[in-house]
């Protein structure tokens, strides 16, 4: 196992990708430790992916207290991949740590992980209080981006209905925007998020219109 440890760090992804298939099939809590390191400074997205599944086969006890002190780290990457890893791992104990500062996180990446951990992670009853959290960041970022805090905001049901047909009133168009392709991907999850978009543009735009006239 000491060689599959020593392959996380050559120079190949393809060695890298091996290693961390290794250490997953054969789980040890000694080596935790190493595979939370390597998450934090991985290039590669599918030896990283590889890496948060090797975390999955090992007990919830021994990998999430060390997933939790990534989420303190500077480095966006650590943040990004715990709670990346956190979320697949579904262990309720770590919700507490998904705090408002993740959930709107400077970094795009970072923001976007927690979303889908909180998602996973959420209490029944705290719904409301995280689509509130969720809804500051309508109108944020690329296209990728919106797309993740739609489905975010999605998962949770009906405990964002209100909250975005107040967002639907915004005075930043961009939240507006956002706001009503998300009642619409609420409305219509199969819709799609491109067409949710034209749809708002749309409403907008024709909202426009009455005014004017």
């Amino acid at each position: 196992m000491g060689r599959a440890l020593r392959g996380l760090e050559d120079d190949s992804p393809s060695v890298r990708l091996r290693a961390a298939l290794a250490v997953g099939s054969a789980p040890d809590p000694r080596f935790v430790g190493k595979l939370v390191e390597r998450c934090a400074i991985e290039p590669e997205f599918s030896v990283r992916d590889m890496l948060t599944w090797a975390l999955t086969r090992h007990p919830a006890s021994v990998t999430v207290p060390g997933l939790l002190r990534e989420l303190r780290s500077e480095r966006a990457q650590a943040r990004s991949q715990a709670l990346h890893t956190l979320s697949k791992i579904g262990d309720r104990r770590a919700w507490p740590a998904i705090t408002r500062a993740l959930l709107t996180d400077a970094d795009d990446e970072v923001a976007r992980s927690a979303w889908r951990a909180a998602v996973a992670l959420v209490p029944e009853g705290e719904e409301p209080e995280l689509a509130g959290t969720l809804a500051t960041q309508l109108g944020r970022g690329g296209r990728e981006t919106q797309v993740s805090l739609s489905r975010a905001l999605v998962a949770l049901g009906g405990a964002v209905t209100a909250i975005l047909r107040a967002a639907a009133v915004d005075p930043d168009p961009r939240v507006r925007r956002h706001a009503i392709a998300t009642e619409r991907l609420l409305r219509d999850p199969e819709a799609g998020f491109a067409f949710a978009i034209e749809e708002a543009k749309r409403i907008m735009a024709l909202g426009a219109a009455g005014r004017e006239g």
